[in-house]
């Protein structure tokens, strides 16, 4: 645990927003994801995250790399915490092939889902007390999140307030991602402790 780790991690929180605020303008099926394209333009994996749909989803999602990048900080992640977050990033979008029936992605919801499940693993492996406690219970309210949204259901939702439909699998995608990033990231540096 280093201020210097959380640093990174506030960095890369930076890039998400800068990336989405430099990809406003741009037709969404030059950057978005795509399955049929996914092995053929595999930078999709990475741009989609930046697109946004609609001037609320753009807010929303800039609203959610704030509240993310507020968490790391506070939890006080290392360094390695933000190389998984960018691992997760691409990933994310890849798993988004479960679903081919969406043919079309973009924005950040999955990535930032990314980001809470890898603090919540990180506080998992290694707090202790009251911060390992906190890390639970952000995990529990993550999960539970997710799957009142059904993620295995319809690929895209109406859902009140918003003025996009929402594809819940994203959400889902980005967690797993994340655990997944955030668990190797982790038993790396416990295997050089």
């Amino acid at each position: 645990m280093t201020v210097h780790g959380a640093r990174w991690w506030a960095a890369f929180a930076a890039t998400l927003a800068a990336a989405s605020l430099l990809a406003r303008g741009v037709a969404p099926e030059q950057i978005d994801w795509q399955p049929g394209l996914a092995f053929t333009q595999p930078w999709r994996a990475f741009s989609a995250a930046a697109l946004h749909y609609s001037g609320l989803h753009l807010t929303a999602n800039l609203a959610g790399v704030l509240l993310v990048g507020a968490l790391g900080l506070a939890a006080q992640v290392p360094a390695r915490c933000a190389v998984a977050w960018f691992v997760a990033w691409p990933l994310t979008q890849y798993g988004l092939l479960a679903r081919p029936d969406l043919t079309h992605f973009g924005g950040l919801s999955g990535v930032l889902h990314a980001g809470v499940a890898i603090v919540c693993v990180h506080l998992l492996w290694r707090a202790r007390g009251k911060r390992r406690a906190i890390g639970a219970a952000l995990a529990a309210g993550l999960c539970a999140k997710v799957l009142s949204e059904s993620p295995w259901g319809t690929p895209l939702r109406e859902w009140p307030g918003w003025d996009i439909a929402v594809a819940p699998l994203a959400h889902a995608s980005g967690v797993l991602a994340g655990v997944l990033c955030a668990a190797l990231a982790e038993m790396e540096a416990a295997g050089h402790a």
